[in-house]
């Protein structure tokens, strides 16, 4: 098969792949995946995710954000720092930004103000936002409802809430980002993306996390999007190239051709 994919959620730049990011880029070209799309964390990582880019221009692409994980004692300096690197230069996104309830609760009003702030500022610059929702799906869509003005977009990565939660996200307007939970033996995902339409979803891997069947429990790489696209292709009963298709169409309505 010729298909031709975007991984619009990859940390490539991470540890996990110092030792042989070459191979796994060159992997995942050859399975078609064209674009990676690098979702910031933190100030830890700014500058690996930025060389990444570098080394691999016109394939490799940074956005801006900082993570709810990454949101402590020390946010504001964190959130400073954003603020810089957005008034630098451009990026793809603002992301990945949100909200994570499953770790810890003690930052909840701090991430809620890094959220609002963050939004404002992908307005400011005209930029999608990529989200990270764990735990906090109601207060996620709440928050993004509050900017919705007309012209916020963008993903809630990593997807795996009700369909009547996938049918808010789409009435704002945002897309949803499908990954490896959809290959997984007892998830409801995948009644979801029977039910919505190919026009609301995006491909991607999170890697090194969530790593599809049939390597679950391995490390998670963007060659790994195909078994992605073969499930959802598989669940709305369309050929895989079309699935592809709609797709890549949708990445490239988010963050530009």
């Amino acid at each position: 098969m010729n298909l031709q994919l975007i991984d619009t959620h990859t940390h490539l730049y991470g540890n996990e792949f110092t030792k042989d990011i070459k191979a796994v880029i060159e992997r995942a070209e050859n399975e078609g995946v064209q674009r990676f799309y690098l979702p910031a964390i933190d100030s830890e990582t700014h500058d690996a995710m930025i060389q990444l880019e570098a080394d691999f221009p016109g394939k490799c692409f940074a956005m801006m954000g900082l993570h709810p994980c990454s949101v402590k004692d020390d946010y504001k300096q964190e959130l400073a720092l954003v603020a810089d690197w957005l008034g630098k230069r451009a990026f793809k996104a603002v992301g990945e930004i949100g909200l994570d309830y499953y770790w810890d609760k003690t930052f909840v009003d701090a991430q809620q103000e890094a959220f609002h702030q963050q939004i404002e500022w992908a307005l400011h610059y005209q930029v999608p936002i990529v989200i990270h929702s764990r735990d906090s799906m109601a207060d996620s869509i709440r928050i993004v409802r509050e900017h919705q003005k007309g012209s916020l977009r963008g993903i809630f990565h990593c997807f795996t809430g009700t369909l009547e939660e996938a049918q808010q996200i789409i009435d704002l307007g945002f897309y949803l980002g499908i990954g490896g939970v959809v290959t997984y033996k007892n998830t409801h995902l995948r009644e979801v993306v029977k039910a919505v339409s190919m026009d609301n979803i995006v491909l991607e891997t999170d890697s090194p996390y969530l790593t599809p069947v049939p390597f679950r429990g391995k490390r998670n790489e963007s060659s790994y999007l195909k078994y992605v696209v073969e499930k959802i292709a598989e669940v709305k009963e369309i050929p895989v190239e079309e699935a592809a298709r709609l797709t890549t169409e949708n990445a490239k309505k988010i963050f530009g051709a």
